[in-house]
């Protein structure tokens, strides 16, 4: 059940932290057609199981699930390679958001709120995304794969934030749309919200978070109700 916003009542807050794919980018989707082509590309079978367990994930823990699913020959670096340059190339006419994004966004900005993304993709990646996107100069800061050592679900990427922020993570807001991600913001000690894209919530995840919301739009409106 997604609660109403009327009914969620959020605690003060001096920060929002986003994280990126499924949560800001509406890129979730397109990256899974992706995922099943090259896969089949290589010769193996991809299913809704595996690909679940690559949401939200880092680098090398998609690789570790990748080769615990098809054994040591799968071929990691070749199939990471491919869908970086399919997504590219699929970008090149702009990246989609997910609805209320820009929005919220915009709000949080004209009410001199910070904002950061942290995501568990690389530099080039988030740089070239938020940026087709037209999103890159509305953060303070970005948090990448390459800013940390531990990547989601620790919550090293968002302590980072908040520390580039200046902001004490108690008093931040954390979005995201993956169990690592809300795992994260929540060891961090964030106010954590789960939008959800392809992947649902377990109860764990519910316990963890203090609402599920069904877009930026429900959250926008909890952060800054009518009145």
């Amino acid at each position: 059940m997604i609660p109403a916003t009327d009914t969620l009542s959020l605690s003060p807050f001096d920060a929002v932290i986003f994280d990126m794919d499924g949560t800001l980018l509406d890129t979730e989707a397109v990256f899974r057609t992706i995922v099943f082509d090259v896969c089949t590309e290589l010769g193996f079978e991809m299913t809704d199981d595996v690909h679940r367990g690559m949401v939200g994930s880092s680098h090398e823990h998609t690789r570790q699930l990748l080769v615990e699913s098809y054994g040591v020959a799968f071929p990691y670096t070749l199939f990471d390679e491919r869908c970086r340059v399919i997504m590219r190339e699929r970008s090149h006419s702009g990246v989609p958001l997910k609805p209320g994004a820009r929005e919220f966004v915009t709000a949080l900005r004209e009410n001199n709120v910070p904002t950061a993304v942290a995501t568990s993709s690389r530099n080039p990646h988030a740089q070239h995304h938020l940026g087709a996107a037209g999103l890159l100069d509305l953060f303070d800061t970005i948090v990448t794969r390459d800013d940390v050592r531990n990547p989601k679900p620790h919550p090293e990427p968002y302590l980072t934030a908040a520390g580039r922020l200046g902001i004490e993570p108690t008093r931040c807001l954390a979005l995201e749309d993956s169990h690592a991600g809300v795992r994260a913001a929540h060891a961090a000690g964030m106010q954590t919200i789960m939008v959800p894209d392809l992947v649902h919530p377990s109860e764990e995840i519910r316990q963890l978070g203090i609402a599920v919301l069904e877009s930026l739009e429900h959250v926008h409106l909890a952060a800054f109700p009518k009145r």
